[in-house]
């Protein structure tokens, strides 16, 4: 299925997000797994609150999502796949407006280029943050410039491929912190995991949700 944006419109707002919050606990299989174990995740630590924006791309084609690679030499997530977004500063009006703060500054999309069409759920990440993730229609053409420091690659992918159920594929490794069980999507040479893959599954259940019956009752949005 090709998803046009009168579709995932119409999935959003049927299926809109929750009050609940997500986090890389729905992937973990036992208690082993260090996830189950975080404070963050367990609520015993207090949360940092961030935004990213879920950019949706309305090409004649086919919606794609845009996403980025962050940079090697990062302290943190380097090389992952992301959406453009980061920490709340005191003086952004909300977490729309870090949303589209941060990328502008990380993809130099600029905020008028974005048009804001909905929110997922919450989304806790083992670092200590609270992410709020916002979806936003851009409208080619648009001319995409990566914050060097930050950004090494900007691309897009088939919302239909990256979304779709039977891509998310379940892996468990073994970190120095623990062992972590997560959902993964492979996109060409992408490997999407981690909070990413994680606000894409949340994606995934609203918009599969009523157009494939075969679909598991876990995969219902809001589960």
């Amino acid at each position: 299925m090709t998803w046009s944006k009168e579709n995932v419109l119409e999935q959003l707002a049927a299926y809109p997000a929750g009050e609940g919050r997500r986090s890389n606990e729905d992937a973990e299989i036992d208690e082993l797994d260090n996830d189950r174990r975080n404070p963050f995740v367990r609520g015993d630590k207090p949360l940092r609150s961030a935004a990213v924006l879920v950019p949706l791309v309305n090409r004649q084609e086919g919606v794609t999502v845009l996403l980025t690679r962050r940079s090697e030499h990062l302290s943190k997530h380097a090389g992952q796949i992301s959406f453009p977004g980061g920490r709340v500063d005191d003086t952004d009006k909300g977490p729309t407006h870090t949303a589209l703060r941060e990328t502008e500054e990380e993809i130099g999309i600029e905020r008028h280029q974005i048009d804001i069409v909905g929110q997922l759920d919450d989304y806790i990440v083992g670092t200590g943050y609270l992410v709020s993730p916002i979806v936003g229609f851009i409208d080619p053409p648009f001319t995409v410039v990566p914050q060097e420091e930050e950004v090494a690659e900007i691309f897009e992918a088939p919302l239909s491929f990256v979304t779709h159920p039977e891509n998310f594929e379940r892996y468990t490794r073994q970190f120095d912190h623990g062992r972590r069980s997560f959902f993964a999507v492979q996109w060409n040479e992408y490997f999407i995991w981690g909070a990413t893959a994680g606000m894409l599954r949340d994606l995934s259940q609203r918009l599969w949700n009523g157009h494939n019956t075969d679909l598991p009752a876990s995969w219902r949005a809001g589960r």
